[in-house]
């Protein structure tokens, strides 16, 4: 077996998992883009404990995701609004919600209620920014000179 040389592969998709790849942290960006920002809000429709979701809320403010905003000054209570870079995982949220009705059989299979300004539903669609075309698993290959080496 070949020796390993180096470390773990630095990239930004590993950054990005550090900052919201895990299972509450998206359900909580899911709660608060429809629109749920109170602590209370967020855990009963997450369903998360609320040690765990005091650590992701913390992280993701931490992060640049979410931001409190004060709504209470007696007691000092604050809720958490997305930031612009919170904003942009809309089209990450939208993916997996799509890839989860077509793909996981649990689950209701209702539509994402992401809408465009034009004010018609959204569907996740990546598209080629060179050509126009749709990217799907069957249209994307690896350049493997443009692998991050270790």
């Amino acid at each position: 077996m070949a020796k390993q040389v180096g470390g773990p592969r630095e990239c930004s998709l590993a950054s990005a998992l550090e900052a919201v790849g895990e299972k509450w942290s998206l359900l909580v960006l899911r709660e608060v883009f429809y629109g749920v920002r109170r602590f209370e809000g967020i855990a009963h429709h997450t369903g998360a404990p609320r040690d765990v979701l005091t650590a992701r809320l913390r992280k993701l403010v931490e992060a640049g995701v979410l931001r409190r905003v004060p709504y209470s000054e007696r007691p000092v209570r604050q809720e958490y609004h997305l930031t612009e870079a919170g904003a942009e995982l809309a089209p990450v949220l939208l993916g997996l919600l799509e890839w989860g009705r077509k793909w996981t059989p649990a689950g209701p299979a209702l539509a994402a209620p992401f809408v465009h300004a034009c004010g018609a539903p959204l569907q996740a669609a990546l598209t080629c920014g060179a050509c126009g075309g749709r990217v799907t698993g069957a249209t994307v290959s690896l350049d493997p000179a443009r692998v991050p080496r270790t």
